[in-house]
């Protein structure tokens, strides 16, 4: 039996969304009843499209067992991204041996938050998913394509091919991870660095070193941030192969997982027996259990939004208070860095996805009959892939922890309730990523310090200003302001005044990063600031309580709200590193809580 409140949330999910889903799926089916796509277009076009297939041209032509288009988010300045170099050679070779054949249908820009994290380009960040499923739309414009691979890992990434797959949702649509890189300098060792460069005690030197030593290699980052929180959806929506996501790159595991993908996604077309589209495996109860898996491990705030906007692409409507009743029945199973000290690559050898899924399965928190990319029913993600003789075949699990200290039952969690806590008062609706938070820091009774830039809060901070408790507010952070950029760089700073002893927590209308939490950070404030939203007429010295145990976000200094609220130049937002060109985001985009797309709200 599933959990009441999973079937309820579900239901309430479905009547909320009929208007938008119906007319959805209807002009899915009816994309598919037109069959496949080559067939109508013109000699011409057919000669255009296959002109530079080299040796699989007349197969192209004369062939009927289907034909990939790849959609890749390939560059090699960033780690996570670099391994997808050798992959269309990959997938070309094996759909090739099964009859079918493969073209790069298209690439999307990659980002990387790490680089851009505190530097003006940030501002184009959140940004940068709707441009990605905008480029997907336009790579399988073409209508070539049978099916779809999908070669993506990182922060928007993920959730931007994800809106653009859904778009063309009656193809099928495989997603390829790269998998993590192999473990470096311990993440809680870099952070105890970056904390001790912030507060003048090492140079430069020992603090470039550290974070060498920590990003060394092809793949994701190690810690449990939105990077890795995409790859644990894909798995629990069923648009991975099963256990594929935390396998290290350039490993022969890692290889067949990519070309047995691409087989998976042949295998799936409209001309065979196993028609699997994205809009069938896309829906309300998949989405369900991605909201899970996010609770159940602890994952990254981002994804609050990225959900939101995903869902909303297949006309499915989610809001936050979905998130927060799943959040108070579904247990924290998995402490995965920072809300550990364990990284990806550990919380893989301890059990990873395939024993977290089987747990909550067996606890009735997932809905188990979803359809997937391996078939229906989420029990084939408790298997974990192997290598044997050459050949790739999937295997139970352990059907236990190997170090519960990593993964824990669900009948025995390290916490009964979810990673990320609604807060919400008379100051608006915020998230808060409470996995990290030390019971003893998660709920803030402090004076306000308000600043308007990231910059101004560090320029105080060298200052000395932070001499007693403080409830650090960040505004003019939003979307609309200026993108919604992500402020982690404050985390060494406010750990630092947390670990003298004093009462901490952020407060802001922007958000922070997936790899955030020992700090209370109340973000992604709605109203935001640019729209007047109560955050916008805070003064220094006003008293907030920031408090993630009874879900409150208040404002306790009387009139407040009575006075004009404060306004800010944002004219140092709109121009250099490529934001001239984003007027048009910041003018079009919704609220946090609608999912901060320029899709509509």
């Amino acid at each position: 039996m599933v959990h009441a409140v999973i079937t309820d949330v579900t239901q309430r999910i479905i009547d909320r969304s009929a208007d938008l889903r119906g007319p959805h799926l209807e002009r899915m089916e009816q994309a598919r009843s037109k069959g496949p796509a080559r067939a109508h277009l013109s000699c011409s076009g057919q000669a255009h499209a296959y002109a530079g297939a080299g040796e699989d041209q007349q197969s192209m032509v004369t062939g009927t067992a289907g034909n990939l288009g790849i959609v890749t988010a390939y560059n090699d300045m960033l780690s996570a991204h670099q391994p997808f170099e050798r992959y269309p050679t990959l997938i070309r070779d094996a759909v090739r041996a099964a009859g079918g054949t493969a073209q790069v249908a298209g690439g999307v820009p990659a980002m990387c938050d790490g680089v851009t994290q505190g530097e003006a380009g940030m501002e184009l960040s959140l940004f940068s998913r709707d441009v990605i499923a905008l480029a997907t739309g336009v790579a399988l414009s073409h209508n070539t394509y049978d099916a779809a691979v999908f070669l993506g890992v990182c922060d928007k990434i993920v959730p931007g091919l994800v809106i653009g797959a859904q778009t063309f949702g009656h193809l099928p649509a495989v997603f390829l991870p790269a998998g993590p890189m192999t473990s470096g300098l311990p993440n809680d060792e870099k952070a105890k660095i970056r904390q001790q460069f912030a507060a003048g005690e090492v140079g430069r030197d020992a603090l470039m070193a550290a974070e060498m030593a920590a990003y060394h290699g092809p793949g994701t980052c190690t810690f449990y941030g939105t990077a890795n929180t995409n790859q644990m959806l894909m798995e629990f929506m069923g648009l991975h192969l099963p256990g594929s996501s935390f396998v290290n790159p350039n490993t022969p595991l890692r290889d067949a997982l990519t070309e047995e993908g691409a087989r998976r996604a042949l295998s799936l077309i409209a001309l065979g027996n196993h028609y699997t589209p994205v809009y069938q495996v896309l829906d309300e109860r998949a989405f369900v259990n991605g909201i899970v898996g996010l609770m159940a491990t602890g994952g990254s705030t981002n994804l609050l939004i990225h959900l939101i906007a995903m869902a909303r692409a297949g006309g499915i409507v989610l809001d936050w208070q979905d998130f927060s009743d799943i959040s108070a029945v579904v247990p924290l199973v998995a402490r995965v860095y920072p809300n550990g000290l364990a990284d990806v690559n550990h919380f893989h050898a301890a059990g990873g996805l395939g024993y977290t899924i089987g747990t909550l399965l067996e606890n009735g928190l997932l809905h188990p009959d979803t359809l997937t990319v391996a078939g229906q029913g989420l029990h084939n993600y408790t298997k974990e892939p192997k290598l044997i003789d050459d050949d790739l075949v999937w295997e139970d699990g352990a059907g236990h922890s190997l170090n519960e200290k990593i993964v824990r039952p669900a009948q025995d969690p390290f916490q009964p309730t979810g990673g990320l806590s609604r807060l919400t008062g008379n100051l608006g609706t915020a998230v808060m990523k409470v996995s990290a938070v030390a019971p003893e820091h998660q709920v803030v009774e402090a004076p306000v310090r308000v600043f308007h830039t990231q910059d101004d809060v560090k320029a105080a901070f060298k200052a000395g200003e932070f001499t007693g408790d403080v409830i650090v507010v960040v505004r003019f952070q939003g979307p609309k302001a200026n993108g919604m950029p992500e402020l982690h760089s404050l985390t060494p700073m406010l750990s630092i005044l947390q670990g003298r002893g004093q009462k901490v927590a952020l407060v802001t209308d922007g958000r922070m990063s997936g790899a955030s939490g020992k700090v209370p950070a109340a973000i992604h404030v709605c109203p935001e600031a640019l729209d007047q939203g109560p955050i916008a007429y805070l003064q220094d010295g006003d008293i907030l309580r920031v408090d993630a145990v009874n879900g409150e976000l208040e404002i306790l200094t009387p009139g407040v709200l009575g006075r004009a609220p404060v306004t800010a130049d944002l004219s140092a937002n709109q121009h250099g590193v490529g934001r001239d060109l984003f007027g048009v985001f910041r003018n079009a985009v919704g609220s946090a809580d609608s999912g901060a797309s320029i899709f509509g709200a």
